[in-house]
């Protein structure tokens, strides 16, 4: 959140997602800019669609506004094009965060303890014991449980596979950025630290080229110290212009889109860019 006196970036976001349905079908898009981003906000992420459809929306259990809509029958274009502002400051790092008994955690920390759909902490308890359980509590725990799942998982995009859970992914040593937070959250679920899946935008702002093509992405949140703190296995380094969209458990509460119908997704672009002079304007 931009506070004053701080820094400040813009970055100009948003998506395409065009369909192809065969029939009238429900949908559920988890598509919005998280409320703790609302005062950073300058152009809004209004949804909309092509053709004009009834749009409705709901807080889920998790706080995430999630949209409702009837895709009609044919081509329906689903979009946004929206401006907020940022620090422009790289994720926090806090090496003095400690890890909390379970008994002294919040409530509402504790269902980010337990086994998920797709962060199977049954299957996966042995190993993290085994592989972290001698590491030192806390923020170093946990940037050992990134470093190791960085390592584990080859990226390939065209890998992708939306059934493949953490205990898959530690198994077949490949994923993309989900398999990556899955694996560290079960991981981190094990060593009793709550963890908690978010998905949003991640631009390559301050990376060197090449860039990838723009897609959302996923990291991850620990409770530590008092406080929830963001780690990224899949890049493993603090990076500026996160912009949350969604928190959940796993993937399995935050997908971007929830069809209940047979449908076909044509086309797909999602970007993620800082606004400077010499592209736009800056309030």
């Amino acid at each position: 959140m931009f506070r004053a006196g701080e820094n400040c970036m813009q970055i100009r976001l948003g998506y395409e997602l065009d369909y192809s349905f065969h029939q009238q079908t429900p949908m559920i898009l988890l598509v919005t800019i998280h409320y703790s981003r609302a005062s950073d906000i300058i152009i809004p992420d209004f949804l909309t669609t092509v053709p004009p459809v009834a749009i409705g929306g709901y807080r889920d259990g998790f706080g995430n506004w999630c949209s409702r809509i009837v895709a009609p029958r044919g081509h329906v274009l689903i979009k946004t094009d929206a401006l907020i502002r940022d620090t422009g400051l790289p994720d926090r790092v806090v090496p003095e965060a400690r890890q909390h008994a379970v008994e002294e955690l919040p409530e509402e920390t504790l269902v980010f303890l337990l086994g998920s759909r797709y962060c199977e902490t049954d299957l996966l308890s042995q190993v993290a014991w085994d592989l972290f359980g001698q590491s030192q509590p806390g923020w170093a725990r946990v940037q050992a449980v990134c470093d190791y799942v960085h390592n584990r998982i080859a990226f390939d995009y065209q890998q992708a596979r939306a059934t493949r859970t953490a205990w898959g992914a530690w198994n077949e040593g490949i994923g993309v950025c989900r398999d990556y937070a899955h694996l560290a959250i079960a991981f981190c679920r094990c060593l009793n630290i709550p963890a908690r899946y978010c998905t949003g935008y991640l631009g390559d702002m301050g990376t060197p080229p090449p860039y990838g093509v723009g897609d959302f992405a996923a990291w991850f949140e620990v409770y530590l110290g008092g406080g929830w703190y963001t780690f990224d296995a899949r890049n493993n380094v603090p990076r500026i212009g996160r912009v949350l969209l969604a928190r959940g458990r796993d993937a399995s509460d935050v997908a971007i889109a929830t069809t209940f119908g047979p449908n076909t997704l044509e086309s797909f672009k999602v970007w993620t860019d800082e606004v400077t002079e010499s592209n736009g304007p800056v309030a």
